[in-house]
């Protein structure tokens, strides 16, 4: 499960607790910070939990900094993890800091909860219906930006993709991993989800296989619709790498894979892009659950739904400390 539930001691309350933690993979520091923290939180909301009652944060400075590097980057870094914490409604109350060869982010997210607060995912049947929440293509789209700079990479992939669409690809990819899944965690509440999970390193098949087997029902997940970042699936194809088609690529702070009565699916997928909740918000229908023996697949030819990058503001302005070249 994404998150470990123990039974407390006292009065029917149950303590939920998750760890997470990664290398950086934008350029951005306090873009980076905001990942890391969407991505720990994450876990909780895949249960449907919406309210998180503490954070931790796990920082490692790289020995190869230099001070004035760390003074620039290690603060913003911490600044974008504390300010998704509190996006989210939370607060980062410690953590423990080293130094190491390499930078890493993350942090420890603990909530006590009442029964009626978190969703077991284990209750799929077949006929429910597979809702994702974000877009997939986040590897593909964060290599395919530093391939920018790298001329036998980049010869692979120009003849399907445009600088340009690279850099709004990242953009989006940016944009989608440092936003939070709590809306949609909410949301499942309210369309009687059956059972979630969040998609990260193993891609959407690996994380869809995974939840199968939860299920008390003997059921599967057949996939039939991949939205993907525009353009990604082309340059998955043309660089021979990543498996974004066959659903191996591995995403960072993806959306929520959620099984949903067949009658809520639409609604859901309408209510989450409602202005109330704030913009960027998206949700697609994506395959079926059946009777089945837990498993999961891809159909032979997924329809490819081509996700168009928005423009993005979220970015921290700080151009005073790292300032980006202009595409």
């Amino acid at each position: 499960m994404d998150s470990c539930v123990i039974p407390l001691r006292h009065g029917g309350l149950s303590l939920v607790q998750t760890t997470d933690f990664f290398y950086p993979l934008v350029e951005d520091p306090y873009m980076m910070g905001r990942i890391a923290c969407a991505n720990v939180l994450s876990d909780l909301y895949a249960m449907g939990i919406t309210d998180c009652d503490n954070m931790l944060m796990l920082l490692s400075i790289s020995q190869k900094m230099n001070e004035e590097e760390r003074e620039k980057i290690m603060p913003l870094m911490v600044k974008g993890f504390r300010d998704a914490a509190e996006e989210g409604g939370t607060s980062v109350t410690g953590g423990h800091t080293v130094i190491n060869p390499w930078i890493i982010i993350g942090g420890v997210a603990t909530v006590v909860c009442q029964p009626n607060e978190f969703i077991m995912p284990d209750s799929a049947v077949p006929g429910d219906v597979l809702v994702l929440t974000k877009p997939l293509g986040t590897q593909v789209a964060v290599n395919a930006h530093q391939w920018l700079d790298n001329p036998e990479r980049w010869n692979k992939i120009k003849l399907v993709v445009s600088k340009e669409d690279v850099e709004l690809a990242y953009q989006e990819a940016m944009f989608s991993m440092a936003m939070l899944n709590r809306t949609a965690a909410g949301l499942m509440h309210t369309f009687n989800a059956h059972a979630a999970t969040d998609i990260t390193g193993f891609g959407i098949l690996g994380h869809a296989q995974n939840l199968a087997k939860q299920q008390r029902s003997e059921v599967s997940f057949v996939i039939h619709n991949l939205p993907i970042i525009a353009k990604m699936a082309a340059v998955s194809k043309a660089s021979g790498r990543f498996g974004l088609l066959q659903g191996t690529s591995a995403e960072t702070s993806g959306g929520l894979l959620i099984c949903l009565p067949r009658e809520q699916a639409a609604r859901f997928c309408a209510e989450i892009k409602s202005p109330k909740y704030g913009e960027g918000h998206q949700a697609w229908i994506i395959g079926i659950v059946e009777k089945g023996n837990h498993t999961a697949r891809i159909i032979d030819k997924p329809r490819i739904i081509e996700v168009m990058p928005r423009g993005h503001t979220l970015h921290h302005d700080n151009s005073n400390t790292s300032p980006e070249p202009a595409s």
